[in-house]
């Protein structure tokens, strides 16, 4: 393609808003235009690259058998409301009404509409098992889109969602999904790590995500130093065990602590460690309303909270519920003499304590040798805090680490949590009806496009992996003006595009530093100067990610090029 026919807009600043590299990079390099907060155009050179990652998506999932069709983005209201999820799937859910007032969604993800679907036209074991995919943009009301491509309100995904007869099907299914997402991200060049994972608002239990390891990846991903134990730190569970302290119970006292609000404040002004003093924090867990403890120095997960009562929703409670419930604000809450409509449940870590400090649910004041049981009850105990570094891995192999990850797939066991709720159901093959297993797959295509970039670029521009790259090589007339220059230039782009290369063509009449900076950032992976050699039939050829160049007759191009691709 020849570049003064294209829409390339290149920039040489940074835009203002965009705080990461691959944010940066493609807008500067004519990639992305944002058309709101979190809305974005693919220019041409753009659509390139998104094409070639749908690509290799395409192909994995013909190799195991999955089938590409399109559901429609606009979704009726009554699908979500059979799962329950028009309430619980939250804010994200883009929702409108058509002129006669009819609920729609805008598809956030499409299990509701494939169920529908599938419960029609599915009525027999023998057209079991059956997995269809396809690539379509996804709509989610972002609070605060950001990091140009990595969080958006319109984005391009991969959706599959497999339908079986049993769950030892869905196993079969689910790692042969597991295996050709490995794949997908292989061959795109990323270092990544599968994760085991929350499933949120999907439903279902078992799950990974594929996580692209970066420093600007919103979630933290919790891995044994010696064994390949990987987890998102929300699912890690924790197996440090804590001996009961064996200090002799002291009279609970009650102190003024005006002003101190944080853990830290309170242990500071009544000179003890973090780890002698209790956390409280009221949530509401769907209906009801939990206090959860944990040690001073532990931070509550509430997805752990979420699992332990296998709620829908959980969320801190409002500051006029926490005041009515207990009678105290945020940093005076304790255990001792909560109300019983609020159930209090304790970490693992705070059986084990002693003299302790907490709140006292009441405006500036807290508790001294306080200790559980003796002054005050606890439902249940559990792992309600997240994994920090240093603690055991939970294979019993090592110990924890963080790493920071960019979330590029995930890959849902579903079971019956949609297919029951819908009534999909199929005959066996003893004649006896019996409710569809499924499972939910998806890739972030746009996503990951952002997350190659921000693996590889330099301080120059991108640097595309080859299979990835808009274009296989990017050819660039120094100087058009000059015939010998234009003429070699042409030949080559011809004889490239007749062996099917594909090829980007510079030959703007634009200055020499100009073209040579657009190049290296547009991460062509090949560049071919025409320059003052051409009347000699000599041009150079340069590898972007390495910068080896070399220079070669014009009858070696082809050849080289070729090579260079099959290595």
């Amino acid at each position: 393609m020849r570049q003064s026919h294209m829409l390339i807009p290149t920039l040489k600043e940074n835009p203002a808003d965009a705080e990461i590299k691959s944010h940066q990079l493609l807008v500067r390099a004519g990639y992305i235009r944002q058309i709101a907060s979190g809305i974005y155009s693919f220019l041409p050179i753009g659509r390139r690259v998104l094409s070639k990652v749908e690509n290799i998506v395409r192909e994995e999932m013909e190799k195991i058998g999955a089938h590409e069709m399109a559901m429609p983005a606009l979704e009726p209201s009554e699908l979500w409301k059979e799962t329950g999820r028009w309430t619980t799937f939250g804010s994200e859910l883009m929702r409108l009404n058509d002129r006669h007032n009819r609920e729609f969604a805008l598809g956030a993800t499409h299990e509701e509409v494939i169920t529908s679907l599938v419960r029609h036209e599915v009525k027999s074991y023998k057209q079991l098992p059956l997995t269809v995919f396809q690539i379509q943009n996804k709509f989610r009301d972002e609070a605060r889109p950001r990091f140009g491509l990595l969080r958006g309100r319109e984005f391009l995904m991969k959706d599959a969602y497999s339908f079986n007869e049993s769950y030892e099907s869905l196993d079969e299914t689910y790692d042969k999904m597991f295996e050709a997402y490995s794949n997908v991200f292989r061959r795109c060049g990323l270092n990544f790590r599968a994760v085991i994972a929350d499933s949120g608002a999907m439903g279902g239990k078992d799950t990974h995500e594929f996580m692209v390891l970066s420093e600007v990846g919103e979630d933290v991903i919790a891995y044994s130093d010696t064994s390949r134990y990987a987890a998102n730190i929300e699912m890690a569970p924790v197996v440090a065990t804590y001996e009961k302290s064996q200090a002799t119970p002291q009279a609970l006292e009650k102190i003024e602590t005006p002003g101190q609000k944080t853990m830290k404040d309170v242990a500071e002004f009544l000179g003890h460690d973090l780890k002698e003093g209790i956390k409280s924090i009221l949530f509401q867990v769907d209906e009801k309303f939990v206090l959860a403890l944990t040690r001073g120095d532990h931070e509550v997960n509430d997805v752990k909270l979420k699992n332990l009562y296998d709620a829908d929703m959980v969320e801190l409670a409002s500051e006029e519920d926490t005041k009515r419930l207990l009678g105290s604000g945020f940093g005076s809450l304790g255990p001792i003499g909560v109300p019983e409509e609020v159930e209090v449940v304790a970490d693992h870590a705070v059986e084990a304590m002693v003299n302790v400090s907490c709140g006292a649910n009441e405006e500036g004041w807290h508790f001294k040798n306080a200790t559980p049981e003796r002054d005050f009850e606890v439902k249940s105990y559990a792992d309600l805090r997240f994994i920090e570094e240093g603690d055991p891995s939970p294979d019993g192999e090592g110990i924890i680490k963080f790493a920071r990850g960019i979330e590029v797939g995930h890959v849902f066991k579903l079971g019956e949590f949609y297919s029951e709720r819908m009534n999909a159901t199929f005959l066996n093959d003893q004649g006896k009806a019996k409710t569809m297993i499924m499972g939910s797959y998806g890739i972030g295509v746009s996503r990951t496009l952002a997350a190659i970039v921000e693996q590889y670029h330099d301080e120059r521009g991108i640097t595309w992996p080859k299979n990835i790259a808009p274009y296989q090589v990017h050819l660039l007339s120094l100087n058009p003006k000059k015939d010998e220059q234009k003429e070699l230039a042409d030949q080559i782009y011809d004889t490239l595009l007749d062996a099917g290369i594909e090829v980007l063509y510079d030959d703007r009449k634009e200055r020499a530093g100009v073209k040579f900076a657009d190049s290296d950032l547009f991460g062509v992976p090949v560049r071919i100067t025409v320059g003052k050699r051409a009347g000699e039939g000599v041009v150079e050829v340069k590898e972007r990610a390495t910068g080896d160049q070399n220079e070669l007759e014009t009858s070696e191009v082809l050849e080289y090029i070729k090579n260079w691709y099959k290595a």
